[in-house]
């Protein structure tokens, strides 16, 4: 299995057997990321919510591939009326896909559309697929359940954002880690734009001055699971 960074909070997660998931694709608008819409394919598009950087190009790359997409209820339906496959799911519920599990967490945050459609509650995200786990945080503050998610789940991979503003920033992006316990957390949601500037080095430095494990992804890297 690998996983590749496309930038922001955009990732693409590619199965041993070919299933191709994407999680946020903000690509097009987005001029960090080294792939724009039509570079990418997808059998499934995991969305934790419906800002416009995560949202994304959903319904483009949806509609040319007849890719599923997963999402909260509010969110689900609102991707259904633009005439998009979608799975409704919710916070707290779990399903299992035929390339593995997808249950969504809390997420302190917004949901809006750009067209102003209430996407539903925000969300973050566990996938495991093949016994790896991985979190993606969506756009969140810091919150005590992450010692909860932790818990109860085995995460290999923590994706969270340390961007600052809008989301967590780096000290309290350090301090989620110690909650989660991931085996390996992975630093997004920075540098997209100059207000979320932020350095992953700086929190890949701080994770591992706590005896934790972190790794930064460039911008299109790609590595195995």
């Amino acid at each position: 299995m690998k996983l590749k960074y496309f930038s922001h909070s955009a990732f693409q997660i590619t199965t041993d057997e070919g299933k191709v998931i994407l999680i946020d694709p903000f690509l097009d608008g987005n001029l960090t990321s080294p792939v724009k819409s039509d570079d990418v394919t997808a059998d499934y598009i995991i969305l934790t919510h419906a800002h416009g950087d995560h949202l994304g190009d959903t319904f483009k790359i949806a509609k040319k591939h007849n890719s599923m997409v997963i999402a909260v209820n509010e969110l689900a339906d609102y991707c259904i009326a633009n005439d998009v496959n979608a799975h409704n799911m919710h916070i707290g519920g779990g399903h299992n896909f035929v390339f593995g599990r997808v249950k969504f967490t809390i997420a302190h945050h917004g949901s809006l559309s750009p067209d102003n459609h209430f996407g539903g509650e925000p969300a973050g995200v566990l996938v495991t697929i093949d016994g790896i786990t991985i979190y993606h945080a969506g756009d969140t503050g810091i919150f005590l359940d992450m010692k909860l998610i932790g818990e109860m789940n085995n995460i290999d991979y923590a994706l969270l954002p340390i961007g600052d503003n809008f989301t967590m920033g780096v000290d309290d992006a350090v301090k989620a880690t110690e909650f989660l316990q991931a085996n390996i957390s992975i630093p997004m949601h920075y540098n997209t734009f100059p207000v979320i500037e932020a350095s992953p080095n700086e929190f890949k430095a701080k994770v591992e001055s706590l005896g934790k494990k972190a790794i930064i992804l460039e911008y299109g890297q790609e590595i195995d699971l």
